[in-house]
Parts: C-alpha cells; sequence; structure tokens
C-alpha cells in the first residue's frame, strides 16, 4: 500500500523506463529518495532501473540511460514504477504487460508517471482504480478507455495503485510517501534542499489558475473563457456566453479585442482546434469522431479551420511515423 511503511530498510523501488519517457518525471521521482536518505542519515531507499529488455532507453529530451537489466528481474521487488512520456499511449509490449500483471498478483504496488496511466490501463491494471494523467493527455485517455476513473488531480493513490500527472508532481507524491512512510518533518527537510516552498497534495491543481494562465483579470471575460473551455464539445453560442457573464454582445466583442486580441469567435474555434489536434495526436479516433467531440458538425468545416490553424490537415498530423516503437512480439 503506498505509504505503508516499509517491511525492510532499505527500501527498494524499480524505475521501469518507456522509450521517450519524461526526464524531469523520473528525476523528480527519485531525487526525493536520495535527499531522504542524506537529510536523514540512513539508508531509507534504494532504486533501480530496468527496461523492457535490459537495452538501453532515451528520454524525451534525447538522454539515454542505461538499466541494469530487464523488468522480470525486479519482479520480487515490492514496488514497480512506470516512467512514460512522450507517445505514451502508442506503447504496446506484452511482454511488459504480464510483467506487470505478475507485480500485481504478487501484491506489489505499482505506480506511474506523466502518460504511464495509459500502459497500465492497456495491460488491464487500471481496471476499478481511480487514476490521473497530464492534463494535455486526460480528453484522449478519456476516450480510449471510458470506464476508467481518471480525475485532474495532482497524483492519485488508490490501494496498490499510484498515478501522477507528470512533471514536478512526481516530486510531491513523493514528498507525500516519505511523510507517511518517516514523518512529516523529514518531508518537509527534504522540500526545503528542493528550495520547494510547499508541499503540495493531491487535490492541487494541474494547471496555472486562469488569471495567471491568460495574464488577465478581468472577471467577466474569466467567466467567459472559463465556459468556453468546459463546453467544447457542445460550443454555447455567443449569445449564451455573453448573456451568462452579464454582457452584452458588443461588451463581449470589446474585453475579447482588448485582452486576447481576437474575438470571442476565433478564441473559441482556436481552443476547441487545439482539443482536436491532443484528440489526433494521442488517440486512434476518426477523424470525423475527432472533429465531433471537439465541437465540429462538419468535417470539411474542421478540416478547412484545422488547416487555417496548424498550417496542415487533420489527417496530416498523424503522418509522422510513431516516435516510440510498437512492439508486439512479446510473449503474454
Amino acid at each position: 500500500m503506498f505509504g505503508a511503511p516499509a517491511k525492510e530498510l532499505p527500501q527498494t523501488i524499480a524505475f521501469l523506463l518507456v522509450p521517450n519517457f519524461s526526464m524531469i518525471a523520473f528525476t523528480a521521482a527519485v531525487e526525493p529518495l536520495r535527499l531522504a536518505n542524506r537529510a536523514s542519515g540512513k539508508a531509507l531507499y534504494e532504486w533501480r532501473l530496468f527496461s523492457a529488455d535490459g537495452r538501453q532507453v532515451r528520454a524525451s529530451n534525447g538522454i539515454v540511460l542505461q538499466p541494469e537489466g530487464p523488468i522480470e528481474r525486479a519482479l520480487r521487488l515490492g514496488t514497480v514504477i512506470l516512467c512514460s512520456g512522450i507517445d505514451g499511449h502508442r506503447y504496446r509490449d506484452r511482454g511488459v504487460f504480464a510483467c506487470l500483471r505478475r507485480f500485481d498478483r504478487q501484491g506489489a504496488d505499482i505506480g506511474a508517471l506523466c502518460t504511464g496511466s495509459h500502459v497500465l490501463a492497456r495491460a488491464g491494471l487500471l481496471d476499478g482504480y481511480r487514476c490521473t494523467i497530464h492534463w494535455e493527455n486526460l480528453a484522449g485517455f478519456e476516450e480510449e478507455f471510458p470506464d476508467i476513473e481518471v480525475t485532474s488531480e495532482l497524483f492519485e493513490v488508490d490501494r496498490h495503485r499510484f498515478t501522477c500527472s507528470g512533471g514536478t508532481a512526481a516530486l510531491d507524491m513523493m514528498l507525500n510517501m516519505i511523510a507517511l512512510q518517516h514523518g512529516r518533518e523529514l518531508a518537509a527537510a527534504v522540500a526545503d534542499q528542493f528550495i520547494h516552498e510547499r508541499i503540495r497534495d493531491s487535490r492541487d491543481r494541474q494547471r496555472m489558475a486562469l488569471p495567471a494562465r491568460l495574464g488577465i483579470r478581468n472577471p467577466k471575460l474569466l467567466e467567459v473563457v472559463r465556459a468556453m473551455e468546459e463546453n467544447l464539445e457542445e460550443p454555447r453560442g455567443r449569445d449564451e456566453l455573453a448573456r451568462s457573464a452579464g454582457l452584452s454582445n458588443r461588451q463581449l466583442e470589446r474585453l475579447f479585442r482588448k485582452y486576447l486580441d481576437r474575438s470571442p469567435a476565433r478564441y473559441y474555434v482556436e481552443l476547441r482546434l487545439n482539443r482536436a489536434r491532443q484528440f489526433l495526436v494521442q488517440t486512434d479516433m476518426a477523424v470525423i469522431d475527432v472533429a465531433l467531440a471537439s465541437g465540429f458538425v462538419s468535417a470539411s468545416h474542421f478540416s478547412k479551420s484545422y488547416r487555417d490553424l496548424f498550417g496542415k490537415p487533420p489527417r496530416k498530423e498523424r503522418a509522422v511515423p510513431p516516435r516510440v516503437p510498437v512492439l508486439e512480439g512479446r510473449g503474454a
């Protein structure tokens, strides 16, 4: 169970590296363990790196790490954390899936960083569990796994599963684990070493608050933008948006021109097209289904709008070969 006292010290944690894994999420998970040892003066944790076949793994930033061996060698360890990143939704290695299921049968705690939730879900290890994933991948995950409860939380802990949204969220997740296992004082000392002023809990936001993200403070404009972001599949009309914020259409137009340098209609279309791009890059949905999920009722209108914004038609978005190999050959 995540945060339960270790049966013996040092507690060994296996990290399974998937090609194109997120280096920042990986280091944000490992470094708190190192500093917990240093701050406590004890060997509380040790970590070991594995890959599917024991070969080198390249992170999304191009840095290559050499694991100590294939993931099968970690089967007797009590905790395994899967590190994924770009194109994690494309990863299919039946041998790895089978190995992770063996971990599960042995009662191991199984975690995932960033897009690793995609891999665990495809392995059948999130059925009946709550999880989270990076905000950029959330909509695509919901489309591919509609029966899995996925949230937008910073990290999620559900019995023997723990997942985090990636980036520095891994730091907060591991600091919370250290606090549960070895006390809040040690976790705070580790956070201080990182110059991390506050240990965030699982309910903290993944994204910056809307005013900080857009650099605006006008409450009525923020109300409209928030309504737009919450209604991408079934867009609300301009009259309805203006009325709900207590504005006239002309006032709404002026606010968007002044603060966002575009019309409300243009801003809304760009929001929907960026959502469409996430679907195209992160799922295998048909283009027409992507259009409908992004609030477009006409495939031709969607294609034209997409080309105007991104300089290429939707189908070309998938023309680049996957950066992560699709591995189906290993035995189940």
